[in-house]
């Protein structure tokens, strides 16, 4: 009879696979773990429990699936953006901005069904929106509840300008154009307009695609009134206008010759002669008879009572009347499949991709001109790119590092200079380093390598350099092959919390989260499984959506969407998970999911628990495990007063390890009856623990002694527990610990000391 005493003491490879319970021959069978929920792998080799989650509020409708999307205009001035049905609100420091005592909402033009294939990109304040179904968006926040959308204005390049000319305008301001007209999803621009000053942020946007017409609004969609403008007029009082030009109120378009799809954007830009008219647009009111009419930004009409005639010798005033040319400008990238899905910023550039006419195309802005796609030769113009290949290989993601990372549906590509400088339209490459295909899942970076789910949606792959001796190189390697039960069911979303443990989090298809603590430079690949407190219709809890937001406490916030059944009925919530370095004993714990906490004089009942009507909640009061209570009229009543507080859902965390394998007198030790006897487990800031060969059987290691009152918490514990473990020989013997109170709990190392049988 062999004994034995191996020391488990890294944990590095997280959890690991049924298929390779038989790989006991390498090295991350000993660094992997059977089971590890609610536990994270630390950079030191440990594991520990996450944190809970904190309750924030309840979605705007919980009867739709909301997406949460961040907003960081700087390190300290963050939001988080609840995007649901046609509407969102802001999220600052946890709490929704509000105005008035009321949250402030944003209307989009963006269904429940389409926000999460929604793309986004941010520079300082602004933030760009592509999909394929809607004409790109352009995000501003000028303040905490100032925010607004717009149609971007972008200038030539993406294709031929299109001019329309001999336009006539009639009430209610109705341009119309004979002999020239517009292709259905044509946007254009009223550029270079003689006699007119600049109406700035002006665009039209069709509203017939039958009768040409549409109608002048602001960049928020709303009608502009031009009551009082009149036609332009000379020094000697001649109208200057183009042949058979009139104009009237609410200054509605028409072109007879060229149709317009409904909900396009005509855009008024540099109209020379004209006084400016801030913000305002055309917008498409009706497809079948092509008009549209000029609104401010709130969507009401513009009154412009004030204007009058423009003469030479007096002041200069608006008049719509001189149009003498209509640019389409953007055709590529507006109207029905010409909408880009994918967006980036790289090298000063604003990048767009993939439209359904031309799925392999990327398309740069000039360079530090975001809007402007004007293209040509100069190192700063615009460029369009198409991935040539000799099949169609749609661009699911582009991926800004030194390098641009092109994912596309069949293979990995690398877009940079041909002389190692900044692109330009005479020196960019693009060469493809692998062929196995990305999903439609936005990828994350980690430093210069980009992870990516494989077009399967099981698959995670780090795309990285592994060039050398001058020889360019990138390799995709499969970060989930030794976890690949995990992702089980593909993956649908990312989100990377650097601080303070590097962690890229994902959700499962089924809402189950997941994490892989990512650090390459120590060779941590581990991923570890996440279950978080709460049902829904009788199954687990089920996240819907993440993100991260940095902070100056020096670790990244997650928020999610979770959604449960809560009293009967279906609740969204987003939520918060709470700090990893909670502090330096049990009072400040959080331990519980959809948690709230409090702090002040003693008390014997906790209210403002009403998002946990009727559900068991899992109390830890003065820093001590309380009883379970259930929640009644928004409140539980303690069984003794207390001044400090965590209240939700309880959750389990565990962790198992693989079958034992230290060897006999004759070999391996595998397929032998094998006994533990006994075991010591290294802790660190820990209170309470189960230990025992798997769940169905564990004993709870004492933390507290006589001298700790049972309504008090018991001093954090870092140090050796040593136990003597039950049970006879088994062929199967793991370890396994499980932490279900609402307490912290960090395991070190494993030493367990056990006799191999040989036969």
């Amino acid at each position: 009879m062999a004994r034995s005493a191996p020391a488990y003491s890294s944990f590095t490879a997280g959890e690991i696979g049924p298929k390779f319970e038989g790989r006991t021959n390498i090295e991350k069978y000993r660094e992997g773990l059977a089971d590890l929920t609610n536990m994270i792998v630390m950079p030191s080799g440990g594991v520990t429990r996450r944190p809970g989650t904190e309750f924030l509020d309840e979605v705007k409708n919980s009867a739709v699936k909301t997406r949460l999307i961040p907003f960081q205009f700087k390190a300290s001035d963050t939001y988080i953006l609840e995007f649901g049905d046609q509407v969102f609100r802001i999220y600052r420091n946890g709490a929704l901005v509000t105005s008035g005592g009321v949250p402030v909402e944003v209307v989009t033009p963006y269904v429940a069904a389409d926000i999460f294939n929604l793309r986004f990109v941010q520079s300082a304040d602004t933030m760009y929106f592509t999909h394929p179904s809607y004409d790109v968006r352009k995000l501003t926040r000028t303040d905490h509840d100032a925010w607004k959308f717009s149609i971007p204005i972008f200038q030539g390049g993406l294709d031929a300008a299109k001019y329309i000319e001999n336009i006539t305008q009639a009430n209610p301001g109705v341009i119309t154009v004979t002999g020239h007209g517009f292709s259905n999803g044509n946007e254009v621009s009223l550029s270079g307009i003689q006699g007119m000053t600049e109406i700035s942020g002006a665009n039209y946007r069709v509203a017939n695609a039958t009768t040409n017409t549409f109608t002048l609004v602001d960049e928020a969609g709303d009608n502009v009134d031009t009551t009082s403008f009149t036609a332009f007029e000379d020094g000697g009082g001649t109208e200057v206008a183009i042949t058979g030009a009139t104009q009237a109120n609410p200054c509605v378009i028409t072109s007879n010759s060229h149709p317009f799809f409904d909900n396009d954007v005509i855009y008024i830009k540099d109209v020379a002669g004209m006084t400016e008219l801030n913000d305002a647009y055309y917008i498409v009111a009706s497809a079948t008879t092509n008009t549209f009419a000029l609104k401010d930004m709130s969507g009401t009409d513009v009154d412009a009572t004030g204007y009058t005639a423009y003469t030479s010798g007096g002041t200069a005033e608006l008049a719509l009347s001189k149009v003498q040319k209509i640019q389409a400008v953007g055709t590529e990238m507006s109207g029905t499949d010409n909408r880009p899905s994918v967006v980036t910023f790289f090298e000063q550039r604003l990048v767009f991709a993939n439209t359904n006419n031309n799925p392999q195309t990327i398309f740069f802005s000039k360079n530090a001109d975001y809007q402007n796609f004007e293209t040509g030769t100069a190192d700063d113009d615009a460029l369009i790119y198409t991935i040539a290949s000799n099949q169609v290989n749609a661009i699911r993601y582009l991926s800004a590092t030194r390098i641009l990372t092109i994912g596309t549906t069949g293979g990995e590509y690398v877009l940079t200079s041909a002389n190692d400088g900044p692109i330009t339209p005479t020196a960019t490459l693009i060469r493809k380093y692998s062929n196995y295909g990305s999903g439609n899942v936005e990828p994350v970076q980690v430093a210069d390598v980009t992870l990516f789910l494989q077009r399967g949606g099981r698959k995670v792959r780090e795309f990285k350099y592994v060039g050398e001796l001058n020889i360019e190189a990138y390799a995709a390697p499969d970060m989930t092959i030794l976890a690949e039960h995990l992702t089980e069911g593909g993956v649908v979303g990312f989100a990377y919390q650097q601080e303070p443990e590097s962690i890229i989090w994902a959700i499962r298809a089924d809402g189950t989260l997941l994490g892989l603590s990512y650090r390459r430079e120590e060779q941590i690949v581990a991923w570890h499984k996440h279950i978080i407190g709460g049902t829904f219709s009788g199954g687990q809890a089920v996240v819907e959506s993440i993100t991260t937001l940095p902070t100056d406490t020096g670790e990244d916030e997650l928020y999610m969407i979770v959604k449960r059944t809560i009293n009967g009925a279906t609740k969204r919530y987003v939520e918060r998970m709470k700090v990893f370095d909670f502090g330096s004993d049990t009072t400040t714990a959080f331990f519980v999911d959809s948690g709230l906490t409090y702090s002040g004089s003693a008390v014997n009942t906790l209210s403002g628990l009403s998002h946990l009507e009727g559900e068991s909640v899992t109390v830890l009061a003065n820093g001590a495990a309380h009883p379970v209570r259930t929640v009644s009229s928004g409140a539980i009543s303690m069984a003794y007063d207390t001044t400090n507080a965590a209240v939700g859902y309880s959750y389990t965390s565990s962790m198992q390890t693989m079958r034992l394998d230290t060897g006999s007198a004759d070999g391996t030790a595998q397929g032998k009856p094998k006994r533990i006897h006994g075991l010591t487990v290294r802790f660190h800031e820990t209170v309470g623990a189960e230990i025992g060969n798997d769940s169905g059987e564990t004993d709870r290691i004492p933390f507290r002694s006589s001298a700790n009152p049972m309504d008090q918490g018991v001093p954090l514990f870092s140090g050796d527990k040593k136990i003597e473990f039950p049970g006879g020989f088994q062929d199967d013997d793991r370890v396994y610990v499980r932490q279900d109170q609402a307490l912290p709990m960090t395991v070190l190392a494993l030493f367990p000391r056990l006799n191999t049988f040989d036969i």
